[in-house]
C-alpha cells in the first residue's frame, strides 16, 4: 500500500527578484511501511522534499498524496490537522521547549489534537519509558545530555500513534555511540510498523534504511534497495 506518493512536483523559491528552483518535476511512491533514507548534497533539495512530504509546504505544481488527500490542495488548517494526526517529526537541533520539563514536552504535543490532560500524561510517561527515559521525565532539556534530548523528541514525535516519522538530520548533534543507538531505534520503530523517512548526507546513517534515494539539483538521481 502507498502512503505517500508525489506526482510531478516542482517548487521554486524567490530570493529577491531571483528564482531558485529546489525541486524539479519529482514522481516518488513510499509505501506504508518502509523504510527510506532520502540523501544530497547542500541545496540538492531534500529538505524542501521533506518540508512537502510532511505538510509544511505546498509545491507550485503537481500532485502529493498522502494515503488519499492531494496535500498540495489543502488549505494550512487543513495541513495543521494532518500533520498533528500522522505525521512526527525530529529535528537535528531536537527543538524541545526550554521551560518544559520532558514530560511537557512530549505531553504539549497532545495537546493540540484535544486529548485530555490525563491521558496525556500517560502517554508522556509510557513513550518516555520506551525511549529508556523514565527516571527523567522531571527534567528541563538544558539538564539532559544530547542523547536524551533526541530520544525525548523521538518520544514527541510518537505521542500522537502517526503512521510517519520524518527525521532530519537526527544524528547531525550527536557522538557516534548514541547516534547509532537512535538509528537502532528508528529501525525497531519501522519493524514495529512506522514508515521512517530519513533525511541525511551520512552514509553510514543512511546503510540502516531499506531504501536510499539520492537527490542532486532538484531532482532524484538514483535510489538503491538495501
Amino acid at each position: 500500500m502507498t502512503i505517500v506518493e508525489l506526482k510531478e512536483v516542482y517548487r521554486t523559491y524567490k530570493m529577491g527578484k531571483v528564482e531558485v528552483p529546489a525541486i524539479r518535476g519529482i514522481d516518488l511512491k513510499i509505501k506504508k511501511g518502509e523504510f527510506i533514507a532520502i540523501m544530497g548534497p547542500s541545496g540538492s533539495g531534500k529538505s524542501t522534499l521533506m518540508h512537502m512530504v510532511g505538510c509544511l509546504d505546498i509545491p507550485d505544481d503537481g500532485e502529493i498524496y498522502l494515503e488519499d488527500d492531494n496535500i498540495a490542495k489543502l488549505h494550512e488548517s487543513d495541513l495543521a490537522q494532518i500533520r498533528g494526526k500522522k505525521i512526527g517529526f525530529i529535528f537535528q537541533q531536537f527543538n524541545l521547549i526550554n521551560s518544559l520539563n520532558a514530560l511537557e514536552n512530549v505531553a504539549l504535543a497532545m495537546s493540540f489534537q484535544g486529548v485530555k490532560e490525563k491521558e496525556r500524561t500517560s502517554r508522556a510517561k509510557e513513550l518516555l519509558d520506551i525511549v529508556g527515559l523514565k527516571d527523567r521525565i522531571s527534567h528541563l532539556p538544558t539538564e539532559l545530555s544530547g542523547g536524551e534530548q533526541q530520544r525525548v523528541a523521538i518520544a514527541r514525535s510518537l505521542a500522537n500513534n502517526p503512521d510517519i516519522i520524518l527525521a532530519d538530520e537526527p544524528t547531525g548533534n550527536l557522538d557516534s555511540v548514541t547516534g547509532k543507538k537512535v538509528m537502532e531505534f528508528f529501525t525497531k520503530l519501522n519493524k514495529d510498523g512506522k514508515t521512517i523517512i530519513l533525511i541525511t548526507h551520512d552514509k553510514d546513517v543512511a546503510k540502516y534504511a531499506k531504501r536510499i534515494i539520492k537527490i542532486r539539483d532538484g531532482r532524484i538521481e538514483k535510489w538503491n534497495i538495501y
